[in-house]
């Protein structure tokens, strides 16, 4: 198996560099500061994870004009001192037995609007509140959407790295048999795959056969594979840190005239979604280009979901290509595209590649064939 090399590290620099761009977008958007808990937003601040999220507080405090400062728990300042964003700000350290509330306090304008992480603890935001009760909150979600959504060339290698290991495992999981295995046999080669090829993390392994391939979000089960049925692939997780996902939709044996056709229609809604991809194009537009040619088709009913998400550090996170979203692309933007047909009851169909946008139109990072694959 061919390897090749891991990334280089991010440095100290890289993260002082992210926190001195999230404070001064949350200045631009009125806000007084942001406030980070632990998960994806201060991995990529920060590089820093606790080893376990308990119910001690702690809290990056990012505000234009001031040095960031991560408030910790004693007992995890070790940890927190050797992440490799470390350098870059302060460490403050709060004991059992204090107020970590009134540790913080200090570091806010106490009449401040702040941007929260969306997946903070309400105690320690009720915390804070009760502290420093005319400050008001915003999550970063609704505040700065676009934080982590522009990837630099160092995260657009390990996104690439991560989409050829994805594409790897499914050049491998079409020669499996298929037929007379259960979905969660089949869920399990794919997860060994992911592994085998690098990831450090599987997040899901989608195998919807039959009509369990209607349901876009189908948990593999018991259910017998069988001669005949389509089945749905989508599987992904993490590589140095970035997201994977890939789905291709695979039939057992030879399809239906009508299984060919409506595998053939999301194909080309795929490509059509993709065409649509340039900068100053709105996040919609790729929406509106996928769905116009499933409509067009006469199953525009049956794509229930929007066609794409992006993707960076988790393998969901904005921007989103939905109706209503008119966002517009720009260089670094990355995210995907994978529009569907579910028919209830009979089969599903969806094909997804992770693309990043270029100066000039897009690119993407999974490169397998889109044709519908026979397997035995």
């Amino acid at each position: 198996m061919p390897t090749t090399p891991a990334p280089a590290p991010f440095t100290a620099d890289d993260y002082r560099a992210r926190m001195a761009r999230a404070a001064e977008s949350a200045a631009d958007a009125g806000l007084a500061g942001v406030l980070v808990a632990p998960g994806p937003d201060l991995v990529y601040l920060t590089g820093y994870q606790p080893t376990a999220i308990t119910e001690r507080l702690t809290v990056l405090v990012l505000a234009a004009g001031q040095e960031p400062v991560l408030v910790v728990p004693t007992l995890e300042a070790p940890d927190a001192e050797h992440a490799p964003g470390s350098a870059a700000l302060t460490l403050r350290d709060w004991t059992d037995g204090k107020d970590p509330y009134t540790v913080t306090a200090p570091l806010l304008d106490v009449d401040g609007r702040f941007g929260v992480s969306d997946n903070a603890w309400a105690m320690h935001l009720l915390g804070l509140q009760k502290e420093l009760p005319g400050t008001s909150y915003v999550s970063l979600t609704e505040a700065l959407p676009m934080l982590r959504a522009v990837k630099d060339e160092h995260e657009l290698a390990r996104l690439d790295a991560a989409g050829a290991a994805a594409d790897e495992a499914y050049g491998e999981i079409v020669k499996v048999r298929f037929a007379g295995r259960k979905e969660t046999e089949v869920a399990a080669d794919l997860a060994g795959l992911l592994l085998k090829y690098g990831h450090s993390q599987v997040d899901f392994t989608v195998v919807g056969s039959g009509p369990n391939g209607a349901n876009p979000h189908h948990e593999a089960g018991d259910r017998t594979i069988e001669r005949g049925d389509m089945v749905v692939l989508d599987f992904g997780g993490l590589k140095h840190g970035y997201g994977s996902d890939t789905t291709r939709t695979v039939h057992v044996g030879e399809p239906s005239a009508e299984e060919q056709r409506v595998h053939d229609v999301v194909r080309e809604a795929q490509q059509a979604g993709f065409d649509a991809v340039r900068p100053g194009a709105a996040c919609q537009d790729v929406d509106r280009a996928s769905r116009a040619l499933i409509a067009e088709a006469g199953y525009g009913e049956y794509f229930i979901h929007r066609t794409g998400h992006g993707i960076g550090v988790t393998t969901h996170e904005p921007p989103y290509m939905i109706e209503g979203e008119e966002r517009p692309l720009v260089p670094g933007m990355c995210f995907s595209i994978e529009p569907g047909i579910y028919l209830p009851g009979r089969f599903g169909v969806r094909i997804e590649d992770i693309v990043t946008v270029t100066d000039d139109g897009a690119r993407r990072f999974n490169n397998t064939d889109r044709a519908m694959a026979i397997v035995e």
